[in-house]
């Protein structure tokens, strides 16, 4: 059973950054491809990212292209989000989840969701 736990989420002001960290454990951490989610309050959860246990990553490029970096250091067991040049429009809860194949854009395909992160960007 794999358990994950976000931090770093906070209020920012629009055009600043935040790093998000998801601790994972009781898995083995470098065989797992982690994604992150989000959800604004009336909206469906959105992919994010997606960094695979290879290293490939994956992002939605239409609503973060250029501005958020997923990376992961396995020794720590932990993946990472970092957004910059953040918009009011980022603001959601954010999680993270493992993947377990398929369509990597859909959240059905994830499993051992974290409790998610708050982000609020003010304008």
């Amino acid at each position: 059973q794999v358990q994950l736990v976000e931090s770093g989420g906070g209020l920012v002001q629009a055009g600043g950054s935040l790093r998000l960290s998801c601790a994972a454990s009781g898995g083995t951490f470098s065989s797992l491809s982690m994604g992150w989610f989000r959800q604004a309050p009336g909206k469906e959860r959105e992919f994010v990212a997606l960094n695979g246990w290879r290293g490939d990553k994956t992002y939605n490029t239409d609503s973060v292209k250029g501005r958020f970096t997923i990376s992961r250091d396995n020794a720590k067991n932990t993946v990472y989000l970092q957004m910059n040049s953040l918009k009011s429009e980022d603001t959601a809860v954010y999680r993270c989840a493992v993947f377990t194949g398929g369509l990597y854009y859909s959240a059905a395909r994830y499993a051992y969701w974290g409790q998610g992160t708050q982000v609020t960007v003010s304008s």
